[in-house]
């Protein structure tokens, strides 16, 4: 079983490959079967921004909300889709936003 899984660009990837992690870059549209594969392999899966916006909302909330295996957004190279702002949910879900 591998450490870690990387699903994002080929160019982040090279960097998670030499640092053990097993990649893919999915295809348009391969997205949700390669969380599904991740998902199988590891105990750690690691997901570009740009391919966790492109598997599906109820798709990646499940695999986020699932104990194992831990499902994590990390950002790509590019930067082209921004992480998403942790803290403005949690304070809009407490009624904090002013």
């Amino acid at each position: 079983m591998a450490a870690a899984v990387y699903l994002g660009d080929t160019v982040t990837a090279a960097g998670y490959r030499l640092a053990g992690a097993v990649v893919r870059t999915p295809l348009a549209g391969e997205e949700a079967e390669a969380l599904a594969w991740a998902r199988a392999q590891a105990p750690l899966v690691l997901l570009s921004t740009k391919v966790a916006a492109q598997v599906g909302e109820t798709v990646l909330r499940a695999a986020l909300a699932a104990l194992a295996p831990l499902v994590l957004i990390v950002p790509d190279l590019h930067g082209e889709v921004p992480l998403p702002d942790l803290a403005a949910r949690l304070r809009s879900q407490l009624g904090l936003d002013a």
